[in-house]
């Protein structure tokens, strides 16, 4: 194999995908120029699966879109200026989706490697395509579970409600599947294994960074409900999401854009027209603050000892906490704050094993998290506003003002905030748009309201 020099890569192809209903296995094929291939595989438990003409002609949509969207991680590699796609021809519809999904599921990327990719990438369009018709899939919801908090509340909420629910993830992480048994819900297991060759690029010094990795698992969980013949895919994903780190000079840059209103809307709006008109996407938390999720998931303590939200034990490749909690991340830090003016301070430093409000050395993380003398971090975290009045409330309460932070807090920042902007009360307040079914909608509202 000849070295890659992602300056001289010409073309990026989506050279094919295919699904073998005997065994429940995708293979998502991509190539750069006339390299060598690089096959995805994604396997869905439950094979063989019989499927009829028209629930077949959808799951072969939901692959082509699997196919376009998760292209993503190999795309960035070498971002070529021409891309091609040889096995199959796509409308302009699902065209503008997919390159709205890598610009802007790009955008942190773009901005850490200093490029501009506006433009750069389009998908060649042949034909139209026709509305998809309703599959009569069976009411049930394959709820995507990442081990932390959002999706837990998520699970419970839809419990409550009556919802019969699977609670569902992709890939091989112990801690979710601990988090997933936890639930005694039925779970299901995603396979996805990225192409090796994609590792041998990044060795070889490709461009690398950021992707919009819950894009590529929703249309992953798009396949999955198909082949189960369910009609539900929920995410956890919630109004803070929708808001990006504010750069100086550049603007607004989103890590979490994939989690955020414009991506549901869109996404959820073709799966519903173009691959099942049955199937709806929606995140159940959309209308709710960070603040509130954390409200709803501190009124019970059974997932305490198996939740983490630290990226950490996340990563692909890399070192993996000891512990669920490493401390010292942004993640750490935001869920910590948010959670601490809603349960006592004893069962938090439990969770954690230590104060992470009482360690000066972790200042600069949480002057970030208030966008004190620095921006948002590039991590899945509530809004400035939301940690601002996490801060506050705790600067009025006798068991914590007196730890180095809210002090540090009292002293060289709150003087400079506006008090009329920093009531937690207003930021509990379910608002804005989204995606759940109304009758639903009706039954969490109250849920989460209380």
């Amino acid at each position: 194999m000849t070295a890659f020099d992602k300056h001289q890569v010409a073309c990026f192809r989506f050279v094919r995908c295919d699904f073998a209903a005997d065994t429940g296995v995708a293979r998502l094929v991509y190539a750069f120029d006339h390299g060598p291939e690089m096959v995805e595989t994604i396997t869905v438990p439950g094979a063989p699966f019989s499927l009829s003409p028209e629930r077949a002609a959808a799951v072969q949509r939901a692959l082509q879109l699997l196919h376009l969207i998760a292209g993503v991680s190999y795309y960035k590699a070498g971002v070529p200026d021409t891309v091609t796609i040889d096995g199959y021809a796509i409308d302009a519809e699902t065209a503008a989706l997919v390159e709205s999904i890598y610009l802007h599921g790009l955008g942190e990327f773009a901005y850490r490697n200093g490029l501009n990719l506006r433009g750069r990438f389009r998908l060649p369009v042949a034909g139209e395509v026709a509305p998809a018709p309703a599959l009569g899939l069976q009411p049930h919801a394959l709820v995507a579970i990442g081990g932390g908090k959002d999706s837990l509340v998520s699970i419970e909420a839809l419990r409550r409600a009556g919802v019969d629910e699977t609670v569902t993830w992709i890939g091989g992480s112990q801690l979710i599947r601990a988090c997933a048994e936890r639930t005694g819900l039925p779970t299901l297991n995603l396979g996805r294994a990225l192409a090796p060759e994609l590792f041998e690029l990044n060795r070889q010094g490709a461009w690398n960074g950021h992707i919009p990795v819950t894009a590529v698992n929703s249309a992953i969980m798009v396949l999955a409900a198909l082949l189960q013949g369910v009609d539900q895919v929920v995410f956890s994903n919630e109004r803070s999401a929708s808001y990006g780190s504010q750069i100086p000079g550049t603007g607004e840059v989103n890590h979490q854009w994939s989690k955020g209103w414009a991506f549901e809307q869109a996404f959820g709006r073709h799966v519903q027209r173009y691959v099942a008109a049955d199937l709806q996407y929606y995140s159940l938390l959309r209308p709710m603050s960070e603040l509130a999720v954390a409200r709803q998931f501190a009124k019970t303590d059974f997932y305490d000892a198996h939740f983490s939200s630290c990226n950490r034990n996340f990563h692909i490749l890399g070192e993996r906490p000891v512990n669920r909690w490493c401390g010292v991340c942004p993640k750490c830090h935001f869920v910590f704050l948010a959670l601490a003016p809603f349960m006592s301070k004893a069962r938090l430093v439990r969770i954690f094993g230590r104060n992470l409000l009482d360690d000066l050395d972790q200042a600069g993380g949480f002057d970030a998290l208030l966008e004190f003398q620095d921006h948002k971090p590039f991590e899945c975290v509530g809004e400035g506003k939301e940690s601002r009045a996490a801060m506050a409330t705790l600067a009025t309460r006798p068991d914590w003002k007196e730890d180095a932070l809210v002090k540090r807090f009292c002293n060289e920042i709150l003087p400079q905030l506006d008090a009329n902007e920093l009531a937690v009360e207003p930021m509990l307040e379910l608002q804005g748009e989204h995606r759940i079914p109304a009758a639903l909608w009706e039954r969490v509202r109250e849920d989460f309201a209380a």
